[in-house]
């Protein structure tokens, strides 16, 4: 047992291991977290309804979105952002890899009789048939990806913009760097919870890389019949590195919020947001 619990303990290396797909197509799992995105008072899974709504006024009025607009919704849940933009005669494409999510989106759509075209797929494979106004990933989608993973996205986005195009994104800040310590805890659910619907054992341990300006949260779930591991990876990053990155990607930053909401800049926030365009 010493060992076992050695190895749940042990620190991985940054970014060793990947398993974002398994958090959202779990069919248990992925129930609890489409709960999440439809309760509007909390800001876990998604932000709460007053924030969307105001980013959703936001987008519409600082990038001109009016009928005929197209836009992509890069992670797009259960069509929070899609459907309300839709609402105003935008024409959006929604793309998300969660069977789940998209199927509520489509419904919800359908139900109000809104046109949204809905993908289930995952936004770093699919191709588009057509250009974009505008590009949207919402509640910090960027920083669960590797650095790789993050260059592939950048250069898809580039593609499919639209000459004039924007994306925007929101991140997590390195002043969240200032809070997290390194931290384990082990918890019992004997009539099953969130992460499985019959009783399980968590180990999460919550690592900090300072140096890669990295946090990763880490629960090994392990249940009668298997163990599981899932790895919340979170990039953190400043004004002056993700300008860096994106212009490694011929993308330019042209300017820098504190949200999606068009709140202004921070450098004590947690998190921030930016548009950037083709250089």
């Amino acid at each position: 047992m010493f060992l076992d619990l050695q190895r749940i303990n042990e620190r991985p290396p940054v970014f060793s291991r990947h398993t974002t797909a398994d958090l959202w197509t779990d069919p248990h799992i992925s129930k609890q977290m489409l709960a999440h995105h439809l309760d509007g008072s909390v800001a876990i899974a998604s932000h709460s309804t007053d924030f969307i709504d105001a980013a959703v006024a936001w987008l519409r009025e600082t990038f001109g979105l009016d009928r005929g607009s197209r836009v992509v919704d890069l992670g797009c849940g259960p069509g929070l952002y899609a459907n309300r933009l839709a609402r105003a005669g935008i024409d959006v494409t929604g793309v998300d890899f969660s069977a789940r999510s998209i199927a509520h989106g489509r419904e919800a759509a359908a139900r109000d009789g809104l046109r949204v075209d809905y993908v289930e797929a995952d936004y770093l494979a699919w191709e588009p048939k057509g250009r974009f106004d505008l590009a949207m990933l919402i509640m910090r989608d960027y920083c669960a990806l590797s650095p790789d993973r993050r260059l592939a996205l950048l250069g898809r986005v580039r593609r499919f913009l639209a000459p004039g195009g924007a994306f925007v994104f929101d991140v997590d800040s390195t002043a969240a760097l200032e809070g997290p310590v390194e931290s384990a805890s082990y918890s019992v659910s004997p009539g099953g919870g969130f992460w499985a619907p019959g009783p399980y054992f968590e180990f999460a341990n919550t690592f900090v890389y300072p140096e890669e300006a990295v946090l990763l949260t880490r629960h090994v779930i392990v249940e009668g019949d298997r163990t599981r591991s899932i790895y919340n990876w979170i990039q953190l990053f400043s004004p002056e590195s993700l300008t860096s990155e994106l212009a490694g990607a011929s993308l330019a930053v042209e300017s820098v919020m504190g949200d999606v909401t068009g709140r202004p800049f921070d450098p004590r926030s947690p998190q921030f947001a930016v548009v950037a365009r083709h250089r």
